[in-house]
């Protein structure tokens, strides 16, 4: 079979979209055995001061470090400002950008503690919105101490964007044949994927080849020091958040605060390790659900868990041959992968995936291409952001050299036998980044953030999109990491119903208190 530079599925639910609130068992707390972390001050008052502080790095960003910015009122009783960055920090006297915030005040005035950056995971996700469902998102004792403070990355959103592609070319994107198996097929995504990044180049050159992980978190301290006017980061990262987190504690271990790094990405791997463990992890997931379904008996999958992953891929390939009717458009194997993977992130979505899935199989596929445009922002008159195209851009320049077309091929047999549902999907999105001009000129350095204050990674035993065992290599390689394992399915560990993770969590984020070693919860 000929592979396919074909992106695989983000890794993330959309910055954990209010859509997939998952409620799940609550656990009591276990903690295991280790030594205690390095002697940090995490008190409030160690969190305040020095907004010019990281200027004396260069002196060529001081202008950065020492903006003034003004918060307004937007939207309902909550503020937003914009603050300016260097496109290239090697070069802070070029061209710059602006980068949209939005803050949720604290709840309650007397027990605020500071502000509180979070990023909702990615890459290319808007955090705006995130931070305005602060009330949803986080604990009462969370919001009562915190600010929360939400940006859109570089090239994204409200921030000065990245507009590198049409609505209808976003829509072949998603639509494209995930698992190729003719030269025309393959010819068909690479086309559409050199036509996204001529967009961004024509749009912005200097801004394309400046969207790294690495760049983000260079700008995540320009907003520490300008917009929270704190001395440390306070920060929550979901998902592709934990890596974003990970390169602050890298790059500034001096001026971490308190780092909550939930549903880790495991800065370690490489593209074809990170694609594998996906390819199980969804796998798994696929499997839990037809478990339940066929345990309630009349499993409209078939009557063993063998079946109903069969089921599935016998759909796919249908699609593949013959796309279903979806109201003006129609269901692509490509978008049925998706409409599939997004209900997996969540337990308590599990039956949207029953009705979607079985309207699929019954010829309808309007249903699972409801749930995909919810799942990647798609409004009736098109996508609402350009997050998109910044999955591509951002991942491309984090990644080094894609595997080859005959690379890929020989990935297939041992993706498959891990997942055969998904696992060629997986093989074939490892050569994502192959029709991109943009890529890093080294892999991804050791982020060990060594000497930075103690940092939280949460995982999830059955965790389909960050397996646990990336939080486990992440908190093992963090100088000063500490593991909170949670014993659940979906995708991060916080707000997900397990009362241990987030009492945790909220003593660490709001008191300062970290634990003693790992935490099982």
């Amino acid at each position: 079979m000929t592979a396919v530079r074909r992106r695989h599925r983000r890794p993330h639910l959309r910055g954990v979209s209010p859509w997939l609130v998952v409620v799940a068992v609550l656990a009591g707390l276990l903690t295991g055995c280790s030594g205690d972390g390095p002697d940090h001050d995490l008190t409030a008052e160690a969190l305040e001061g020095g907004p010019a502080q990281g200027a004396e790095q260069d002196p060529g960003l001081a202008p950065f470090y020492e903006q003034d910015v003004t918060w307004r009122e937007c939207r309902v009783d909550m503020e937003c400002t914009e603050v300016e960055v260097p496109v290239d920090y090697d070069s802070p006297g070029g061209p710059t950008i602006q980068l949209a915030l939005l803050r949720v005040p604290a709840s309650d005035p007397e027990q605020r503690v500071g502000a509180l950056l979070v990023n909702p995971g990615g890459p290319g996700v808007p955090g705006i919105d995130y931070a305005s469902r602060a009330s949803a998102a986080f604990g009462d004792e969370v919001t009562a101490a915190f600010d929360i403070v939400g940006f859109d990355p570089r090239g994204v959103g409200a921030s000065t964007p990245l507009e590198c592609a049409s609505q209808d070319l976003r829509d072949e994107v998603l639509a494209v044949d995930p698992d190729p198996e003719t030269a025309q097929e393959v010819e068909a995504a690479d086309g559409l994927m050199r036509e996204v990044a001529r967009g961004c180049l024509e749009d912005d050159a200097g801004l394309t080849r400046r969207v790294s992980t690495e760049d983000q978190a260079r700008d995540l301290d320009v907003i520490r020091a300008v917009a929270l006017d704190q001395d440390r980061l306070v920060y929550y990262g979901a998902s592709y958040g934990t890596f974003l987190g990970a390169w602050y504690a890298e790059l500034f271990p001096d001026r971490v605060g308190r780092l909550v790094l939930d549903g880790g990405v495991d800065p370690d791997l490489g593209t074809v390790d990170q694609a594998f463990d996906q390819a199980r992890g969804f796998e798994g997931a696929l499997r839990s659900y037809a478990t339940e379904c066929v345990a309630e008996g009349d499993c409209y999958l078939g009557d063993t868990v063998d079946d109903a992953t069969v089921r599935v891929r016998q759909f796919l390939d249908d699609l593949d041959a013959e796309p279903l009717p979806a109201g003006d458009r129609e269901l692509t194997e490509g978008l049925a992968v998706q409409g599939i993977w997004a209900p997996l992130y969540r337990r308590d979505t599990w039956p949207l995936l029953d009705v979607a899935l079985s309207q699929g199989l019954r010829g309808n596929g309007a249903p699972l291409l409801t749930v995909v445009d919810q799942f990647l922002g798609r409004g009736p008159d098109g996508f609402i952001d350009n997050s998109i195209e910044m999955y591509f851009a951002i991942t491309c320049a984090d990644r080094g050299v894609p595997p080859s077309e005959a690379e890929v091929a020989a990935l297939v047999p041992r993706f498959e036998r891990a997942a055969p549902t998904f696992g060629s999907v997986f093989a074939s999105g490892t050569s994502a980044c192959r029709e991109w001009p943009v890529r890093a000129d080294d892999p991804t350095p050791a982020l060990d953030g060594k000497g930075a204050a103690p940092i939280l990674v949460v995982g999830t035993t059955g965790d389909p999109a960050t397996p646990l065992v990336w939080s486990e290599s992440l908190a093992s390689q963090l100088d000063s990491g500490v593991l909170v394992r949670r014993e659940g399915e979906g995708h991060t560990g916080y707000r997900k119903g397990n009362e241990c993770v987030d009492d945790t969590v909220e003593a660490y984020l709001v008191s300062g208190e970290v634990p003693d070693g790992t935490v099982d919860c």
